[in-house]
């Protein structure tokens, strides 16, 4: 018999219910976690982590692409808003949108090393 599931169905009907009524959409957070879970996207918020700014030439030379490649993932990160883009004359940096973004990368990290 498999020891993690439980032996009976038993539903403690009131926690259910209270889960349930405390429970949001957790859509846009699933959308979040799945941009990051790609591991270059991974490795780009982490080098943005490191660095606060770098054009999609950094990233690409940071990942080992192309920069088609880069941008590409660079465009996902931020049009999920993970990342933002700032212009400067023919250059197109990047950085992470915010601080949450910075430490939900940072303490994945950490708890990974654990």
């Amino acid at each position: 018999m498999n020891k993690e599931v439980c032996e009976i169905t038993k539903i403690n009907e009131a926690a259910v219910h209270h889960v349930q009524q405390q429970m949001p959409d957790l859509s846009k957070v699933a959308q979040f976690l799945k941009a990051l879970a790609d591991e270059t996207r991974l490795k780009i918020a982490y080098a943005l982590t490191i660095e606060e700014s770098l054009c999609v030439c950094d990233v690409a030379a940071v990942i080992g692409s192309s920069t088609a490649t880069a941008s590409h993932h660079l465009r996902y990160l931020k049009e999920h808003r993970l990342a933002i883009s700032k212009r400067d004359g023919k250059l197109m940096y990047y950085s992470l949108a915010d601080d949450h973004v910075y430490q939900i990368v940072k303490i994945a990290y950490e708890h990974s090393k654990e």
